[in-house]
């Protein structure tokens, strides 16, 4: 439940997050930032969640993002992103570029 962000091979930042529940799994793997939007409305069967801040998606519509409906942040609580603080989704986001690797480890 931590999200490591380097510049290179130097570690500049690390944050507490919260990714998928059992039934709604944050998927392993390696991608890309793909876009990024400052807010996205979010949806799905059993949600909705609009100006969801600092959206970036890097697998269909999996993203890292700020959250400000939970502060359960190291506990799994999500239908498959990354949930962080909205200040760390902030930062995040002027941190990362579209293209920026993301990888995802259990």
């Amino acid at each position: 439940q931590m999200l490591y962000a380097y510049d290179d091979t130097d570690l500049v930042a690390s944050f507490l997050v919260s990714t998928g529940l059992d039934r709604y799994p944050t998927e392993p793997g390696q991608y890309h930032i793909y876009a990024k939007m400052r807010y996205s409305d979010m949806r799905d069967f059993d949600y909705y969640l609009p100006d969801v801040p600092y959206t970036m998606y890097y697998s269909g519509d999996f993203s890292i993002h700020g959250t400000y409906w939970h502060h359960s942040f190291g506990t799994r609580m999500s239908h498959g992103c990354i949930n962080l603080p909205t200040d760390e989704a902030g930062w995040l986001f002027n941190f990362a570029s579209v293209g920026t690797v993301v990888n995802i480890h259990q």
